[in-house]
């Protein structure tokens, strides 16, 4: 079988994790990484991802987590948050960050500056829902990174934002939380670690229009 398709067949979302085992600084470095090197539209990158260790911390995110004990019991929490403020300030700043990488100047930019502009100047319900969008990008690949060092991981939509950006100040960052994902090791007594994959069978799936 695929490489690809034994990882992707390996991960499920950990219902349980060993607290006794702990991601490597290495690979969890390689997460973070790869996480940052995500798609996004216009390459705007309106997220933010906080790695939460501290134990008490987490405990605290357990009963914002509807109780969801990986919160607590895993190697470590990233936290996919949106940036609060999409405006000319990011855009600024991502494209001298553009103008530095690939060595062109700012003058060669501006049509793109201002075709970054139309979406700062949405609607705030608007920017945050393309934001939001973004991040599940994000989440997306994180899982596959995970998958492919064979790191558990469990996505959870099932939080509290308002609870878990007061518990981690993240309104004093700037940032709006999204999703948390639990990163580790399953524990030996996940039920849900060997049971059946189930997907819709891939001609009910996959359309091809020649």
């Amino acid at each position: 079988m695929n490489s690809i398709i034994e990882n992707l067949e390996w991960r499920y979302a950990c219902k349980k994790f060993d607290s006794t085992k702990k991601v490597s600084t290495e690979d969890l470095n390689t997460i973070l990484d790869g996480i940052i090197l995500t798609a996004s539209s216009y390459g705007m990158q309106p997220w933010e991802f906080v790695v939460v260790t501290n134990d008490k911390v987490r405990s605290d995110l357990v009963a914002a987590s509807y109780n969801q004990d990986q919160v607590k019991d895993a190697s470590h929490l990233i936290v996919l948050c949106v940036r609060k403020e999409i405006d000319e300030k990011l855009v600024d700043s991502y494209i001298g960050d553009i103008s530095k990488k690939r060595s062109l100047d700012l003058d060669s930019l501006e049509g793109f500056k201002k075709m970054l502009m139309t979406l700062v100047l949405k609607e705030d319900k608007q920017k945050a829902a393309w934001a939001k969008n973004q991040v599940y990008i994000a989440l997306g690949n994180l899982l596959n990174i995970c998958s492919t060092l064979r790191i558990d991981s469990c996505p959870m939509e099932g939080i509290s934002p308002k609870k878990y950006g007061e518990i981690l100040g993240l309104s004093e960052l700037g940032l709006k939380a999204v999703l948390a994902c639990p990163i580790g090791y399953r524990s030996g007594d996940d039920n849900y670690a060997d049971v059946s994959k189930v997907r819709f069978d891939k001609k009910e799936l996959i359309k091809f229009i020649d």
